[in-house]
């Protein structure tokens, strides 16, 4: 008994021991701990995520294509369209738009 007792005393001198072993098992707990919390935020999100399937195909028949939405454009009338500057901060917003169309 007294060898077990000598060299628990020679452990507790020990540096490596004293610092380095509970150092080594925070940081091997604490990876553990974060990839189970990870998991668990993950989880949670795919189940608040799940959509409904009939909201799911309704979604796709609205995604339009960019050539479907040229030919929508295209024979809007954008030669009558003018350009007007707005106000810098210091001139006074409303006399400043009039100004811009009586000009025009």
């Amino acid at each position: 008994m007294p060898l077990a007792i000598d060299r628990l005393r020679a452990l507790k001198k020990n540096k490596t021991f004293k610092y380095g072993l509970p150092m080594l098992v925070l940081a091997v707990a604490g990876s553990l701990a974060i990839r189970e919390l990870t998991q668990v935020r993950i989880d949670v999100k795919k189940y608040h995520t799940q959509v409904d399937p009939a909201l799911q195909e309704e979604h796709k028949k609205k995604i339009m294509s960019l050539e479907e939405e040229y030919e929508k454009i295209k024979d809007s009338a954008f030669e009558d369209w003018k350009n007007i500057r707005g106000p810098r901060p210091w001139e006074d917003s409303k006399s400043t738009q009039d100004l811009q169309r009586q000009q025009q």
